[in-house]
């Protein structure tokens, strides 16, 4: 992979996308999501993720975060991605009326047998595709609203703050499903 896209700097800010290995859309589930919720939520209470913009769409998710001091980026993000991804293959695996769980835990075990770093099964692409961001520039503002507005783009709300997966309702004053963290 090339350095282009790492965690070089460990007190920058970084637009972070990643998606499922396939692109497979998961997340039309609640469950799913919310279980990725839940992770995100652990990782700023007790892994030192800063997450300042967030959403989470079919397939795919894009945050806008940092870490506190003492904490790596990385790690954090491989531990988001590794934690999640157990929680939601366990999920799909025990879900009596998931109707396509054949066919997703298939595609995920294809995926795992081509890479060797995994045991069973790939949930997640293994890249992150970090770009750092100067928070008092336009691209930071440019990244918050094309983040805040995938879901409008994909026609699921007319209005960002109307989608529950997605931090936009913080910046209008409102109370999201996880909260974000402003820069001072």
């Amino acid at each position: 992979m090339s350095i282009k896209y790492k965690f070089h700097d460990s007190t920058a800010i970084y637009f972070v996308s990643f998606a499922v290995v396939g692109w497979i859309d998961v997340f039309t589930r609640t469950v799913y999501r919310d279980l990725l919720v839940e992770s995100l939520t652990y990782c700023r209470r007790e892994k030192g993720l800063n997450l300042h913009a967030w959403v989470i769409m079919s397939n795919h998710v894009h945050l806008i975060v940092s870490s506190r001091e003492g904490y790596l980026l990385a790690n954090i993000m491989r531990d988001l991605k590794k934690y999640s991804a157990v929680r939601i293959l366990k999920e799909i695996k025990d879900c009596a009326i998931e109707s396509r769980k054949e066919w997703m835990l298939y595609l995920f075990a294809k995926a795992g047998q081509q890479n060797s770093n995994n045991k069973n099964f790939q949930f997640w692409r293994q890249d992150n595709h970090p770009i750092e961001l100067d928070p008092y520039s336009n691209m930071f503002e440019e990244r918050i609203n094309y983040l805040h507005n995938n879901p409008v783009e994909a026609g699921l709300v007319a209005n960002a703050s109307d989608y529950l997966y997605c931090s936009a309702i913080d910046y209008e004053g409102g109370k999201g499903l996880i909260g974000i963290d402003l820069l001072v």
